[in-house]
């Protein structure tokens, strides 16, 4: 079975090195252009094209994907199977070109969390279990038919950085699970469609305006914004000490006194936020143009 592998993050990378590992012939990978990176502007490789170059497969960059030389190159290559994570989105010519058609791994228990965030947004809206899901690609996105999902559970104080790590490996799994069904069964691989047993929660990609703390909101809702969105791209409040991106916080249930009525204010050498209900302690943060810190160190910096 000759696969055609696309994907750029090291979310993808994880899968690729395990697919290869496992013996499958991955004849080609598709990744993003080098982007300058750092200080310097120096070109940096997507983390798949790293792991690409260390298996020696075949790497693709282009920067339009319906342009005649890259169509004519995937129609060279004789691809049986497309296989995608963490991509952009491919042209219709480009996933439904291989035999057996394209699949997707995605980090969510479909059809929930469809788009372009659905880690932080499980997250963010309080979830206690998420998980991965592999499935063939169709013309709207995210809405194909399902190969394989397994759950994952979200820990009470997860992160968006450790859930990530988390649905990496167990999704790099399911990939391999999802591609030896496709091996034994072809064009008959079992499938089933997504269940709409509700309203659909989104994922939709997140801008800085969302990650920007709203205090009218709960300790709760703020809590697991900050937890969801951290360590990137990190929610952020203004205050009178000036912007703060936030990293870490607990949810305070004895009552404080908030005499200098300012978004965040200080009590007993802690650093709370008052939100609708009660407050948060802030544990982690980073003040703008310094590096992410203690609340306890900050503090100590202060004059």
């Amino acid at each position: 079975m000759r696969i055609l592998f696309f994907g750029t993050p090291e979310f993808a990378a994880t899968s690729l090195e395990l697919i290869a590992k496992e013996g499958f012939n991955v004849v080609g990978v598709v990744t993003a252009p080098d982007k300058p990176a750092g200080r310097g502007r120096h070109l940096k490789s997507s983390e798949v094209k790293v792991s690409a170059e260390k298996l020696n497969i075949p790497i693709f960059q282009p920067t339009n994907l319906k342009s005649e030389d890259f169509l004519h190159e995937i129609n060279r290559l004789n691809i049986d199977l497309g296989v995608v994570i963490a991509f952009r989105m491919l042209p219709m010519q480009i996933w439904s070109a291989p035999k057996l058609g394209t699949i997707n791994l995605h980090a969510s228990l479909l059809p929930n969390y469809r788009g372009a965030a659905p880690i932080q947004h499980a997250i963010i809206q309080g979830e206690i279990k998420t998980g991965v899901s592999t499935f063939f690609l169709k013309h709207e996105i995210d809405t194909g038919d399902l190969i394989d999902q397994q759950e994952v559970e979200i820990e009470e104080n997860e992160t968006g950085g450790s859930l990530h790590d988390k649905l990496m490996q167990v999704g790099s799994q399911l990939m391999i699970q999802s591609l030896r069904k496709i091996e034994a069964f072809g064009n008959l691989t079992p499938t089933f469609p997504q269940i709409y047993s509700e309203e659909l929660k989104m994922a939709s990609k997140i801008s800085r305006d969302f990650c920007k703390i709203d205090t009218n909101q709960t300790a709760v809702e703020i809590h697991n914004k900050i937890r969801g969105l951290s360590p990137y791209p990190a929610a952020w409040i203004e205050s009178e000490l000036g912007e703060l991106k936030i990293y870490a916080s607990k949810i305070v249930l004895e009552p404080l006194k908030n005499e200098s009525h300012d978004a965040i204010f200080i009590e007993n050498k802690k650093l709370y936020i008052e939100c609708r209900n009660s407050f948060l302690e802030i544990i982690e943060l980073q003040p703008q143009g310094k590096q992410r810190m203690s609340a306890i160190s900050y503090l100590n910096g202060l004059r």
